[in-house]
């Protein structure tokens, strides 16, 4: 017991002094209140993580659409598009449709 009094008054001594005083204001205020705080440091890291998982997304729907279009790209892709897509047909020609 004795022990923790004295580390208790040793750390009200300490406390007492303006620099110690100041120099815990002062990481209060940057931690919390200032423009580019911890808070708003992390708020922006989880942001640009997230973007970034958004990125490498489109990164593959753009790779997988420009597949697409250049199948697309020549009459023989697009027939092929149009009768699977949308069951169009030639004339005098009969389609049967197989669903399973």
């Amino acid at each position: 017991m004795k022990n923790g009094n004295s580390f208790l008054k040793i750390l009200v001594s300490k406390l007492k002094s303006p620099f110690v005083i100041l120099g815990l204001l002062f990481v209060l205020w940057m931690l919390f209140f200032d423009s580019n705080s911890f808070l708003s440091h992390r708020a922006l890291t989880q942001k640009i993580e997230q973007l970034e998982k958004n990125q490498v997304h489109y990164r593959a729907e753009i790779q997988k659409d420009s597949i697409a279009l250049h199948e697309l790209s020549s009459p023989e892709g697009l027939e092929k598009y149009a009768r699977e897509k949308y069951h169009m047909k030639k004339e005098n020609e009969e389609i049967f449709l197989i669903i399973e």
